[in-house]
């Protein structure tokens, strides 16, 4: 099969288009065969070896695959430790979804993961009320694009994105921003960032951040909380340390701060259903829009990373495994 495999650690130049053996499967898994494979800013970082969960060479990167089982049977959509990269790809049945008629391969893949992720972070991290004010961070990415819309169907009283670009800023107000922000803003200073997002609430501050930058993002994110606000954290996109926050700070405003990643629901896996049934409900009625980014010939691999790591893209991006 072909498949992307990384046998040294770096960046988009590690990746390496190559002809390998099917994939065999472990104890209660089943081969798939992958139509579509999905792209997640999370795989730039496991390339690097610099994300949450150690990597061991040589790999095949991927966490997620829209396919069938091998020898036929009913699209899926599923989740995987990764190997997602491929033609083929192996993981436990019970981390697999039917797709309804009236989704596509790429929306799918936009509600697995990242979809999945926006849901948990506002209703099982965040636990939204309804008339908060959440700011969603990288609100044109593939979870700030889901976020925006989830926060406004479930009730937030006012949202906030964050957008580097005006064109990316114009998108989230198109899905449900009432204000947005640029995160460049937190480049020198995050009290500065930390003032516009309370300037872009009326001068109030704000009750729930969805933050994925880290550094000054966060700090200044952490700073805009109003009492009883929540910061949730589930990425390090700007590749820096984030600074300590002593226990002090969180109690003289009652602040709380979050941290979510998917994998502890993925090894709940009726944590993923109760997401997954929504989700996928509400994208074949048109009740939610995944904005897909880009579909990539698998042989345009590093391009589709350097992408996703240079801002270039918006929402979800794909790709082709036979191409």
């Amino acid at each position: 099969m072909r498949a992307v495999q990384i046998t040294e650690f770096g960046g988009p130049e590690v990746l390496n288009v190559v002809d390998l053996p099917d994939p065999v499967p472990g104890d209660g898994e089943q081969l798939f065969d992958v139509a579509t494979a999905g792209v997640n800013y999370a795989d730039t970082h496991q390339a690097e070896n610099s994300y949450l969960a150690p990597q061991t060479l040589p790999l095949i990167p991927g966490a997620e695959f829209v396919g069938t089982p091998a020898g036929g049977g009913p699209r899926v959509v599923g989740l995987l430790d990764g190997g997602g990269y491929a033609e083929r790809t192996a993981t436990h049945p019970r981390l697999t979804w039917p797709v309804p008629d009236g989704v596509s391969d790429e929306q799918a893949l936009a509600v697995v993961l990242q979809g999945a992720t926006a849901w948990h972070l506002l209703r099982t991290s965040a636990h939204l009320a309804a008339g908060e004010t959440v700011v969603v961070i990288a609100g044109a990415g593939g979870v700030g694009t889901l976020a925006v819309q989830l926060a406004r169907r479930w009730g937030a009283g006012r949202i906030i994105a964050t957008a580097s670009s005006p064109e990316k800023r114009a998108l989230t107000q198109e899905l449900g921003a009432d204000a947005t922000v640029d995160p460049a803003l937190a480049d020198d200073d995050p009290k500065a960032f930390a003032a516009a997002l309370r300037e872009a609430n009326g001068g109030k501050p704000v009750d729930v951040v969805l933050e994925m930058t880290g550094g000054n993002v966060f700090s200044g994110s952490l700073s805009a909380l109003a009492p009883f606000g929540r910061l949730v954290t589930y990425g390090m996109a700007a590749r820096q340390e984030t600074p300590a926050v002593p226990p002090g700070a969180l109690m003289q405003r009652s602040r709380a701060v979050i941290g979510f990643w998917l994998a502890h629901c993925m090894a709940r896996p009726e944590m993923m259903d109760d997401a997954m049934t929504e989700l996928l409900q509400l994208v074949e009625a048109g009740d939610l829009r995944p904005v897909i980014g880009g579909r990539y010939p698998l042989s345009a691999v590093r391009e589709a990373h350097q992408d996703i790591r240079s801002r270039r893209t918006t929402g979800k991006l794909v790709l082709d495994p036979r191409r």
